[in-house]
């Protein structure tokens, strides 16, 4: 498997690179964002572990880039930042799992493997690359939702959360489900940020005839077709 590893710190790069070695992984370090951006982007990696914390453009900045250019590679965002709005835009720019830093090895390990399964998952594989419900189409491999063969401009955060709902959906979500699913968070952290990406998404997927996501009193959310 090839790692891209993004981070300036030469002690910490040391020992990813070390241990992530010696368990069979082949990485290529680059000491910036700028670098990655002009060097890095064409090369297939199954995944990138981003420090947040870079010289110049920082770790979010250059996911965020990454993911309107349409590369769509793993991302695994590592920083000191530890409060639960850190977390929540490191993964809003499309990262795909946060760790803060110090971390356990082992655990790196773990998150490595879940992100690498996901994307190696036969359910992905195996299915159309395009799955119709209601009136809009879903392109899995572009990430894309149409109606009619208009596009429907979605940031990756929103696609991620809409397949959620779609893959569930006639089902009543609480916000909490959708929070671990979506942003990898497990406990209440009372952020209204689930509210906020379903408002996105009806402003741009529902019209004045047609509505797909309710509300479940004292429940949370469901995608109806």
């Amino acid at each position: 498997m090839q790692i891209l590893l993004v981070e300036d710190d030469t002690r910490i790069s040391s020992f990813l690179i070390k241990g992530l070695e010696e368990v069979g992984y082949s990485v290529t370090l680059s000491k910036n964002a700028e670098e990655v951006l002009d060097h890095y982007i064409e090369m297939s990696w199954d995944l990138m572990i981003v420090d947040v914390m870079l010289p110049k453009m920082d770790g979010i900045q250059l996911v965020q880039s990454l993911r309107y250019k349409k590369i769509m590679v793993p991302v695994l965002m590592l920083s000191a930042l530890q409060t639960v709005n850190d977390k929540v835009s490191a993964l809003d720019s499309g990262a795909d799992d946060y760790m803060t830093k110090p971390f356990h090895f082992a655990e790196l390990l773990s998150r490595i493997h879940a992100l690498t399964r996901r994307q190696q998952s036969p359910q992905i594989t195996l299915r159309s690359n395009v799955v119709e419900v209601a009136d809009l189409q879903i392109d899995l491999n572009q990430y894309q939702v149409s109606r009619g063969g208009v596009a429907i401009e979605l940031s990756p955060r929103e696609f991620k959360l809409f397949k959620y709902l779609v893959d569930h959906k006639n089902m009543a979500l609480s916000r909490l489900q959708i929070l671990n699913a979506v942003w990898n968070i497990h406990f209440d952290s009372q952020t209204n940020v689930v509210d906020v990406y379903i408002s996105y998404l009806r402003n741009k997927l529902e019209t004045a005839d047609t509505k797909y996501i309710y509300t479940v009193k004292g429940i949370g959310y469901m995608f109806k077709s």
